[in-house]
């Protein structure tokens, strides 16, 4: 069987479709495992939601974005945080203006309890007896730093929490890994949108199982991010500054350098 692991597609049909399109080009999927982050911030939640609806034997767990969407909870910084540093005062307007236009468009057409029913992990065995984890950051979590690169070997260790995977498929950060952490193979297929330079195609993993074991293959696909910052501008999206910045290649990742937090986060660890 082949199953194609996607992570943080973000409002992002275009980036989603060349990934598809991939996945057809490589022979097709018998299953999607989809590792959260769906709908924010993109400029188009629902046709992302439809898109992922028409998939065969899909596997979905929530992201920090979507609890975002759902719960009305916000990422930082927090209005409290403003009131003692005025020059936040923009970013925490940025923020409620982009998750409250999301909501908006995934209550008025239908989607919310479908979002709202999102698990937060997913258990699942290979036909080799391989046990899997899909979770968005880490087991137990959606978010947090999740297991980003310059991550070393005891804090990946504390992360897995000892669940009794043997393979664990995370996203978050939108960074591919396949790293093996003890006996615990970790696989993040990497962001679908919202990349992180220098690569700046949607990445996505495959993963191909039979009786006799498994492999994965990180993969990426081309799209136009032109037509993507054309969109962001034609629904006049409340966060286009933001977005502009990964399509542009602009975003620096909070692993950049240990005291470089990403612009405007404060060193937060939560990945919009």
């Amino acid at each position: 069987m082949r199953i194609a692991v996607m992570a943080d597609i973000h409002g992002n049909p275009i980036a989603l479709d060349a990934v598809l399109e991939d996945v057809g080009a490589q022979g097709g999927a018998d299953a999607y495992w989809v590792l959260g982050d769906l709908v924010a911030l993109g400029y188009d939640p629902v046709g992302v939601l439809e898109r992922l609806a028409r998939l065969p034997s899909a596997v979905y767990v929530r992201g920090n974005t979507d609890r975002y969407v759902v719960t009305g909870e916000r990422p930082g910084p927090w209005p409290a945080e403003a009131e003692m540093d005025p020059s936040l005062v923009a970013r925490v307007v940025e923020i409620s203006g982009n998750f409250a236009w999301t909501q908006g468009a995934v209550l008025a057409t239908g989607w919310a309890d479908w979002l709202a029913a999102l698990p937060l992990e997913q258990h699942l065995t290979l036909p080799d007896g391989t046990r899997v984890l899909l979770v968005h950051a880490a087991p137990g979590m959606d978010d947090g730093w999740g297991f980003r690169p310059d991550l070393d070997e005891a804090a990946a260790a504390r992360l897995l929490m000892d669940r009794g995977a043997g393979l664990v498929c995370v996203g978050h950060t939108h960074c591919p890994q396949d790293r093996q952490v003890g006996g615990v193979r970790v696989v993040n297929p990497g962001g679908v949108s919202n990349p992180s330079p220098p690569d700046l195609r949607a990445s996505y993993a495959l993963l191909e199982a039979d009786a006799r074991g498994y492999a994965v293959t990180l993969r990426r696909a081309e799209y136009d991010r032109a037509a993507v910052l054309a969109e962001i501008d034609r629904v006049c999206h409340p966060a286009a500054g933001y977005l502009r910045q990964f399509m542009l290649g602009q975003y620096r990742p909070p692993w950049a350098s240990p005291h470089d937090p990403a612009p405007g986060r404060r060193g937060a660890p939560d990945r919009e």
